[in-house]
């Protein structure tokens, strides 16, 4: 007899329907799966086994062509494109004139005159106007499974029938999965959110649950786990990788042509936290602030790199991970057994459910404001709650203590002692240098 995960719903986005899996949730316009071994099994797997995540959906491939495709997105991004190989990722950072993030995004070159911007908003599509170039901006809906964790490698090898030890960090190569329609163009990248060993397989989004089942079959018997989004967000705090739309909001969201899309009411989010909701620059970040500024080449012209340059002069801030006082998140569980207005409720694993990009929490030190808290998690790997902040060089240090402003601005507000942690938190071998020797074959 099949086990109860052989019987399956219609799929929805890249997910199969599996009967065992029921909690799903409307995420940036697309339904994808909220919650899927449940999040304390989610929670650990990339650091045990591996997870299995198909949280990246829909029309979130941006395809740049054409003559000028190569210094169209020099000039709009803070990186140097110029000696950018074929077939291998980068990761672009785009600002508006103001010298704020509007956009950034994984991107692969295919060719000569041809790109690619992975799971991000469209920006490029946005900015073409700008400039008189020959270029061709294009929408394509995909999926982008994550599979993350020390057996990740040897399950991906199973699934492909072959070796897969000489794809490199970043590389991005053709695949071909058994029981898949072999005309589908499908692709492996190295790459990954986990802070540790990580890998994606990309493709049209009718085959992504076709592509899901194989690797899911293929690692149950090394315990695989099927990541959520609520869980999700997780990795990107624990191993410090600052997010669009879950640590801060892209900036482009300021723009009219923006807001006047139907990308901008999937862009916009309540403003929530401590901070004032009026404060919109508390939920924005810059490269500085974000710890990307080694990313920027003040080699060519681009948006916004008037006010980059000012910044680099004069850096203000970056991020750190704070960790919360044990003693005092007691007392905001303890509220709600109370008489009287509670402490803002505190989720779990994401302190606030996400994407939560708006959410700012004010930080002091000795009652001075000093930074802004966003993307605050409880960690089960660690049993620790933690979260990014942007914060005062001055106040950057580890070890430093500082107090979060817990709660929404004008209701009760709790002060959460915080000391300053190494960022990113995560201590596990970076996916860059991974010794895949301790890896069995999955071959």
């Amino acid at each position: 007899m099949s086990e109860p995960t052989e019987f399956r719903f219609p799929p929805l986005g890249a997910a199969p329907g599996y009967l065992d899996l029921q909690r799903y949730s409307r995420i940036w316009g697309e339904m994808r799966l909220w919650e899927g071994d449940g999040w304390q099994e989610e929670s650990i797997s990339w650091k045990q086994t591996a997870y299995l995540g198909a949280n990246l959906i829909g029309r979130i491939e941006t395809v740049i062509s054409g003559p000028d495709a190569q210094v169209f997105l020099s000039r709009i991004s803070i990186n140097n494109v110029s000696k950018w190989p074929i077939g291998r990722s980068k990761h672009l950072v785009m600002l508006n004139d103001e010298g704020l993030i509007a956009c950034h995004a994984l991107a692969v070159r295919d060719g000569e005159q041809r790109f690619r911007t992975l799971a991000s908003p469209p920006w490029p599509m946005f900015q073409q106007h700008r400039f008189d170039f020959d270029v061709t901006v294009e929408l394509n809906e995909i999926f982008v499974l994550q599979v993350a964790g020390p057996v990740s490698l040897q399950i991906l090898e199973t699934v492909l029938g072959k070796s897969l030890r000489d794809v490199a960090f970043l590389d991005v190569v053709p695949a071909k999965i058994p029981g898949v329609d072999a005309d589908v163009e499908l692709e492996l990248s190295r790459i990954g959110m986990a802070g540790t060993l990580a890998y994606e397989i990309r493709g049209p989004l009718a085959q992504g649950p076709a592509v899901y089942d194989a690797v899911y079959q293929a690692g149950k018997p090394l315990g695989i786990k099927r990541l959520g989004w609520r869980t999700y967000p997780v990795n990107h705090t624990e191993a410090g990788y600052p997010q669009l739309g879950v640590t801060w909001l892209p900036a482009m969201m300021l723009d009219p042509a923006v807001q006047a899309s139907p990308l901008g009411a999937i862009l916009a989010a309540p403003p929530t936290g401590s901070i004032d909701p009026a404060d919109i620059r508390a939920r924005l970040r810059t490269p500085q602030e974000v710890n990307w500024a080694w990313m920027c080449k003040f080699d060519h012209d681009f948006v916004g790199r008037e006010a980059m340059e000012a910044e680099a002069a004069a850096p203000r801030r970056k991020t750190v991970i704070l960790r919360w006082n044990p003693e005092d998140l007691v007392d905001v569980f303890a509220s709600q057994f109370e008489q009287g207005e509670p402490y803002k409720f505190m989720e779990f694993p994401s302190v606030v459910q996400q994407p939560a990009g708006a959410h700012a929490d004010l930080v002091t030190k000795d009652g001075v404001p000093v930074g802004v808290s966003s993307a605050a998690i409880y960690s089960y790997h660690f049993r620790e709650m933690i979260s990014q902040t942007a914060i005062d060089l001055e106040h950057a240090e580890i070890g430093t203590e500082v107090v979060v402003h817990w709660g929404d601005h004008g209701k009760r507000i709790k002060e959460v002692r915080a000391t300053v942690e190494r960022f990113p938190y995560l201590d596990l071998p970076d996916n860059r240098t991974y010794d895949l020797s301790t890896v069995p074959s999955g071959v």
